[in-house]
């Protein structure tokens, strides 16, 4: 900020209205740029159409995009495009920020060009209204929004016309490694981002007095295809074990000994071998249960990721009161390719432990919504991956809550 760029006198003027914004725009780098105005990292680059707007206006759009910078929306949109590959829509992500910057801005008093998309508009749009602006920022952080936005085609369409009707325009470009000064890590924003809005709560005006009911703040770290990986992998760790086939280093050492001095031998010591057989994984789909088509695919595009990685065999159970399919996934073909789903009926787990008990799995995964009575558990571990809106508890083995 040494230098004179199109946003100087709005910088200037942000310091007299909104000091937890003043104090996080001293971290990002502002740049004058050709085109429209945007972010990405932690650098904003204010395009020539910037100068032709009112004061008011230039402060509301520079704090726009400080937000940008302070909640890392480049570095998430990345991690997200990452985690839906070719599902990915980066004007749904853009959007699902926008809607909750503006709507936070407007409720701390900021003017913003018009017309503006507001989450509360988007969310009524969509079909899922919040009470008040307050609930809507309390209950959405900008991913979770995005992923809702993904899940349903003719929701994702909804929303692409609601931005179109107010003229939204994409101006989130993907995270790249800073080049410039020091990187600062999430840790480091979370940090600045804490004393800012305290600063702010202190001067009574601003974003600070709406900071605690900001879920955008904390959105959720470790994707929980993450959690899965890190589950499954730890249960398919080839563990060395007891083997009486070959004898214990200790003991080879005492019993060259003693045959040196001529002593007896000492008890024979089994030692450790690691088990030659393959590692298996089944996997259960409850198909009675309701689980977003969208998850559904993240969660199997993860199981074929660990066949690849750890060369593990792993079955396809599809179940509803009986086991109705049984196939092994190859990974030349997606896992549920041609499989009638059967959809509305009940839901029993005991004929699908039984399956799965003769496959000799090293792990079960289930995807249900536990909406049965718990079977007995089994001598292999078991995952429970569940939506996260499931109250229920697992009766064994650990839980994975599949988030939005």
């Amino acid at each position: 900020m040494s230098r004179e760029h199109r946003a100087s006198r709005a910088l200037a003027h942000l310091g007299e209205v909104d000091p937890a914004l003043a104090v996080l725009a001293l971290w990002c780098r502002h740049r004058d740029g050709a085109g429209a105005t945007k972010t990405q990292g932690a650098s904003i680059s204010y395009g020539p159409t910037f100068a032709s707007l009112g004061l008011a206006e230039q402060v509301g759009l520079v704090a726009h995009h400080v937000l940008h910078v302070a909640l890392q929306h480049s570095d998430r949109k990345a991690a997200l495009a990452e985690r839906l590959g070719t599902r990915f829509d980066g004007g749904l992500f853009d959007l699902a920020a926008d809607a909750i910057i503006n709507e936070t801005l407007q409720l701390a008093g900021h003017a913003l060009p018009r017309p503006a998309v507001l989450v509360t508009d988007l969310l009524s749009e969509i079909g899922e209204p919040s009470p008040s602006a307050v609930a809507a920022l309390s209950d959405w952080d900008a991913d979770r929004l995005a992923m809702l936005l993904h899940a349903d085609p003719q929701r994702a369409e909804k929303a692409r016309d609601f931005g179109a009707a107010r003229g939204f325009v994409q101006d989130l470009e993907l995270g790249e490694p800073d080049n410039e000064g020091t990187p600062q890590t999430a840790a480091d924003w979370r940090g600045q981002m804490l004393r800012a809005l305290e600063a702010g709560r202190k001067a009574g005006t601003g974003i600070g007095r709406l900071g605690a009911i900001l879920a955008d703040l904390a959105p959720p770290t470790v994707p929980w295809e993450v959690e899965l990986r890190g589950l499954l992998a730890k249960a398919l760790s080839d563990a060395p074990r007891v083997s009486h086939r070959r004898p214990a280093g200790r003991w080879v050492a005492m019993a060259a000994d003693a045959q040196a001095r001529a002593r007896p031998e000492p008890v024979f010591e089994p030692g450790r071998a690691r088990d030659g057989t393959r590692s298996r994984v089944v996997v259960a789909l409850d198909t009675s249960s309701s689980i977003d088509p969208l998850v559904q695919s993240l969660f199997f595009n993860e199981i074929q990721g660990v066949k690849r990685r750890s060369g593990a065999e792993v079955h396809l159970l599809a179940f509803d009161e009986e086991v109705f399919e049984t196939r092994r996934i190859d990974g030349l073909r997606p896992p549920l390719a041609g499989l009638e789903l059967r959809n509305g009926g009940g839901t029993d787990f005991a004929p699908v432990f039984a399956t799965a008990r003769g496959l000799d799995p090293s792990v079960l995964v289930l995807l249900t919504d536990l909406d049965a009575p718990p079977p007995d558990a089994p001598r292999f571990p078991v995952i429970w991956a569940v939506p996260g809106r499931v109250p229920v508890e697992a009766p064994f083995g650990r839980v994975l809550r599949l988030g939005d």
